[in-house]
């Protein structure tokens, strides 16, 4: 994909946060909601430290060793799933996943776009390759926005060196022309 059309297709998170993603927040009304552009002199990784909702991200972005990476000058567009998208993997699979760096890396790296794609540029695009080389699916669906499989919840927090949309799940790459199932 060529980067202008790629640009325009980053609206994303997987490694950094947010304010203030709970239960409640998917629970309203399942639209995507967008945050409010306060404090911008945090970059992805401070913003994700920051709220509580991205304790499990935090970790496995340090785990990855990419934090030094996303606290680059990017821009970088991240769709970050929230502590409960973590939850939801089958057991056992954050723990295995947190002991084999090379596959946790790829899988967060799937989860960030080069560029600062906002929401509203989201339309525009049905797919945008991530860091790890391989593209993710981008459908909006009236006002649901699809990454993947995973719904955006909250479009638009604006970090220092890009912007993160939070997600409800933990989008898995493919391998070997399927789907991880990790």
């Amino acid at each position: 994909m060529k980067k202008s059309g790629f640009l325009l297709v980053i609206f994303a998170f997987v490694f950094a946060m947010f304010f203030g993603v709970s239960s409640n927040a998917v629970a309203d009304n399942c639209t995507a909601k967008s945050a409010s552009k306060t404090e911008i002199s945090k970059d992805i990784v401070e913003t994700a430290m920051a709220n509580d909702n991205f304790k499990t991200l935090v970790a496995a972005v340090k785990a990855a060793g990419l934090v030094e990476a996303l606290k680059g000058d990017g821009p970088f567009t991240v769709f970050a799933p929230t502590d409960e998208a973590f939850a939801a993997l089958p057991e056992g699979t954050l723990e295995a996943l947190l002991k084999d760096k090379e596959k946790l890396t790829a899988i967060l790296k799937y989860h960030v776009v080069s560029g600062k794609v906002m929401a509203g540029d989201v339309v525009k695009v049905k797919s945008a390759e991530t860091l790890n080389g391989q593209s993710v699916a981008v459908k909006v669906d009236g006002k649901k926005v699809m990454i993947d499989n995973a719904e955006v919840i909250m479009t638009d927090i604006v970090a220092s060196n890009g912007v993160i949309h939070v997600i409800d799940e933990v989008i898995l790459p493919r391998e070997a022309g399927k789907r991880s199932e990790y």
